[in-house]
């Protein structure tokens, strides 16, 4: 199935995994619009982007814990390439420690992008798409949304909650013709993991989950996989 002409939104897309999903797409033929909070990261990834791939790319700064700046950014698709047909929820942030010593101010960042910034993106897609007679939405999760952990608790719950929005969403919209589908990696080889990033060789890379967005936009239009769990293959040594 070819996804040429497709137009896409990636939240959090000027750094690892969502990067490699926004250049996965566009290798695809997909026009692409980048977004994070940051509008000269958006401008530097969006010329980095440029110089490959076979799809059009274009970006905007969008903070998906505000609303209004929710709705700019899915107007800024429409008004770029003429529709919506793909969201990539990919907007993240993580702090680490026991609940005793987390600041409000970082719960309050936590719950507002990893969750409440979902639905404000979903919110203003799902017209988007019924408008084009459908569309696909991923949110990209965690296994911390399923397994939790000391330290870990805000972002947890975050995930936890997407968990339950993602498959609560997909039973809402299938009837009209949109797809979704929560990927829930472990171990990823970012500089958004704990200490930077794990560069040993055994963590999954961003290029794996973006294959997987690929593979799961050309599936069979009559099927939705809900939910995929992606684990390193082999576990950390030592």
């Amino acid at each position: 199935m070819s996804l040429e002409g497709k137009v896409a939104v990636v939240t959090g897309s000027t750094r690892g995994i969502g990067q490699a999903i926004a250049e996965a797409l566009l290798d695809e033929g997909v026009s692409v619009v980048i977004s994070s909070r940051r509008q000269r990261d958006v401008d530097r990834t969006v010329a980095e982007c440029r110089q490959r791939g076979k799809g059009k790319v274009a970006g905007i700064a969008c903070d998906v814990r505000n609303s209004r700046q929710v709705q700019h950014l899915m107007s800024f698709a429409v008004q770029e390439f003429g529709g919506l047909d793909v969201l990539v929820n990919n907007a993240g942030v993580a702090y680490f420690a026991p609940v005793a010593d987390l600041k409000p101010e970082e719960w309050e960042e936590i719950i507002d992008t990893n969750l409440t910034g979902v639905f404000y993106c979903c919110h203003e897609a799902i017209s988007k798409m019924r408008s084009r007679g459908g569309g696909y939405i991923f949110n990209i999760g965690s296994l911390a949304g399923t397994n939790a952990h000391p330290t870990m608790a805000a972002y947890n719950a975050s995930k936890f909650g997407l968990l339950g929005f993602s498959e609560a969403l997909f039973q809402e919209v299938r009837a009209d013709g949109i797809r979704v589908s929560h990927i829930l990696p472990g171990s990823v080889e970012t500089e958004f993991s704990a200490g930077g990033g794990d560069k040993s060789g055994w963590a999954i890379l961003p290029a794996h989950i973006a294959d997987m967005v690929v593979y799961l936009l050309k599936s069979p239009p009559r099927t939705m996989t809900t939910r995929i769990e992606m684990r390193p293959a082999k576990p950390r040594k030592g």
